[in-house]
């Protein structure tokens, strides 16, 4: 059975359980056509390039689809009559990556780098690298 990556912009208006209810949705739609959703990724609010029906942010969302074509195609059908859906994009691919996507992985750099921070202002180092009050002259 091919297997597809799918993304999905909804509204930013909508809440976060709102779009699982799309999620949940949009995945009985797969499982009613023979399909199978391996993986499923809320990547959260993001900025858009541009405005999308006058919206300038969405929650973006990845499904891992293991379905044949008429179910996929069933699925972008309901979601071109959703008024929620802003854009959606499916691409075949070879395989399922069993590690998070790299929105993912780019999450978790970006809070690394946050904690990393916060630790050499908590042990006092200032612009320099060095601890305040030790100076190059002290």
């Amino acid at each position: 059975m091919p297997l597809y990556e799918h993304v999905f912009l909804a509204r930013q208006d909508v809440t976060a359980q709102q779009v699982e209810a799309l999620v949940e949705q949009y995945k009985g739609v797969i499982e009613a056509g023979g399909g199978k959703v391996e993986k499923t990724e809320m990547w959260g609010i993001k900025s858009l390039a541009y405005r999308i029906k006058k919206n300038r942010k969405a929650h973006f969302t990845m499904l891992g689809i293991t379905a044949p074509a008429p179910a996929v195609a069933e699925m972008e059908r309901q979601m071109r009559i959703n008024e929620d859906v802003l854009r959606f994009m499916t691409l075949k691919v070879e395989e399922h990556e069993e590690a998070p996507s790299v929105m993912m992985q780019k999450r978790d750099r970006d809070e690394r780098k946050d904690r990393e921070r916060r630790r050499r202002e908590e042990e006092g180092f200032g612009f320099g690298g060095t601890p305040e009050g030790q100076g190059e002259g002290a």
